[in-house]
């Protein structure tokens, strides 16, 4: 009994190390070599467990070791912002291991349903434990309210060649084929014929043709023209104390603080990019107070984004939002947008009615839960020098592969955040690299103005152009870009994931048709 107890601790040790490794293939590591090995090791496991006992179908648990192990390494950093509210302290030792647990369900169900659809064909079994890991992180991505953060793929998001392929697949495809890249060592260590030796072949030459692609692309990009803007785009990038949200602070002087970085100079139409949440107290509607100083600090041409809280009454209650806003240098309200995809438990409390009863609340706020915007559309932004569009994106939006919006007729995306919930630890720059996969996938530059984080001219290309590194402060300027036309991704969405899915199908049932004949 002892040895049966011994041998199952081993196991589980085992696979939550592989998944506790992996996550060092992530940003800011990217040390993407490490998951061909762990995924490689993780599927000889799964596969000869199955193999060796037919009619077990408990492989749930070691696909939540893997889970565990590989969201306790990656996800650590989210308690960090527990520890500016007192009352949320007791909830640290708590939500370490609760996340990463509930996480892991995910990976627990991919494994479980592997067990099932399991073929002793390894070539099918490769297929299956790929489209099934695959399609598990479509689901994590976009169940409830979805958090596609940390997909495997982000190993990649330094190697800006093999990334290009996103223009065309998008993330989830990409990441589905990545799985499969990941887990080829293992084909070619079961191998019992020419065919697997085949197939790791094959993904030799998928890898040559993304980076073939990639090179392309570069070069057709670099031959373009760049156009020269009637105006410029300057983002800005703070580091101002998150304490302005539990303390009374002096907001004129963090005002003043945001226009001294901003540096007006009322000469060339400008549009100021400030991050999210900067204005502690003041409500959209009270920034006419410091119209004055906005007249005499910025010019008649120039534009404000910044982010602010708003509030609406309906139905005779009062709703919260986290918004975005264009002002004119009077202040006046030009356009604004509503965050239409909250945090849980940051922005909005799952479940609010029952769990308020035992003292949960939101972190950043104190009041209620924010309300979600109905839609996301680009928004003019226009006066007589300025006429574009862009899309606004409030800080976690930037991670929704495929999901942006149904309208692709706008000229930048406009992407805000405040990263300092997470400190000085690799949350930020993890946040940040999804920027460089929205960009490629949509064709876009992105503009980014952050608070404690990463601020940064990401161009069509993912090739970060101009960047004010994570703890400095200072602000990333635009003032001329190239035009691409839309991305296939951007025409058609994650129905090309589908397709993916339907090709990895019908190779299953093609390989288990050669075995048989």
């Amino acid at each position: 009994m002892s040895n049966f107890f011994n041998k199952n601790f081993l196991n589980a040790l085992y696979i939550i190390s592989l998944g506790a490794i992996s996550s060092y293939s992530l940003p800011p590591y990217n040390h993407f070599i490490i998951n061909f090995i762990t995924f490689s090791l993780f599927f000889i496991f799964i596969f000869n467990k199955k193999k060796r006992t037919p009619n077990n179908k408990s492989l749930f648990k070691y696909g939540w070791y893997f889970g565990f192990g590989y969201f306790l390494f990656n996800l650590y950093w989210i308690v960090i912002s527990l520890t500016f509210d007192q009352s949320f302290k007791f909830l640290i030792p708590v939500a370490i291991i609760l996340l990463p647990a509930f996480l892991a369900i995910f990976y627990g169900l991919m494994t479980y349903l592997f067990s099932i659809l399991y073929s002793k064909n390894v070539v099918s079994s490769f297929f299956i434990f790929s489209i099934l890991f695959g399609t598990i992180e479509f689901i994590r991505g976009s169940i409830l309210t979805g958090f596609p953060w940390n997909l495997i793929s982000f190993s990649f998001s330094n190697s800006i060649y093999f990334i290009q392929i996103l223009s065309i697949i998008g993330t989830y495809s990409f990441n589905l084929i990545c799985i499969s890249l990941f887990t080829v060592p293992a084909l070619f260590i079961l191998r019992n014929s020419r065919t697997e030796i085949m197939i790791c072949f094959f993904f030799i030459l998928v890898s040559a043709a993304f980076l073939i692609f990639g090179h392309i692309k570069n070069d057709n990009f670099n031959s373009l023209e760049s156009v020269k803007n009637l105006y410029k785009i300057k983002a800005i990038s703070s580091n101002i104390s998150l304490d302005r949200f539990y303390s009374n602070q002096d907001e004129l002087k963090i005002i003043n603080e945001l226009i001294k970085l901003s540096d007006p100079s009322k000469i060339e139409p400008t549009i100021f990019v400030w991050p999210e949440g900067i204005i502690p107290d003041s409500y959209l509607r009270d920034m006419s107070g410091y119209k004055n100083l906005f007249l005499n600090k910025f010019g008649e041409d120039d534009l404000i984004i910044m982010g602010l809280n708003s509030t609406e009454k309906k139905n005779n209650k009062n709703l919260f939002y986290n918004s975005m806003a264009i002002f004119n240098n009077k202040l006046d309200i030009i356009v604004k947008y509503n965050k239409v995809n909250l945090v849980p438990f940051g922005e909005f409390t799952p479940f609010e009615s029952i769990l308020s009863l035992i003292g949960l609340k939101t972190v950043t706020n104190s009041y209620q839960s924010f309300s979600s915007g109905k839609t996301r559309a680009p928004l003019n932004i226009k006066n007589s020098k300025i006429d574009l569009n862009i899309l606004p994106l409030i800080c976690y939006e930037i991670i929704y592969s495929g999901e942006l919006s149904r309208n692709n007729n706008f000229d930048y995306i406009i992407n805000i955040s405040e990263d300092g919930w997470f400190g000085n630890s690799v949350g930020p720059k993890q946040h940040f690299s999804h920027s460089i996969f929205r960009s490629i996938e949509s064709g876009k530059y992105i503009i980014r103005s952050t608070n404690n984080g990463i601020s940064a001219i990401v161009n069509p290309l993912g090739i970060i152009e101009q960047e004010v590194e994570f703890g400095s402060t200072g602000y990333v300027e635009l003032s001329e870009s190239k035009l691409v036309k839309s991305t296939p991704f951007m025409l058609y969405g994650n129905k090309i994931f589908l397709m993916l899915i339907l090709i990895y199908i019908f190779l299953i049932f093609s390989f288990n048709r050669l075995k048989y004949e």
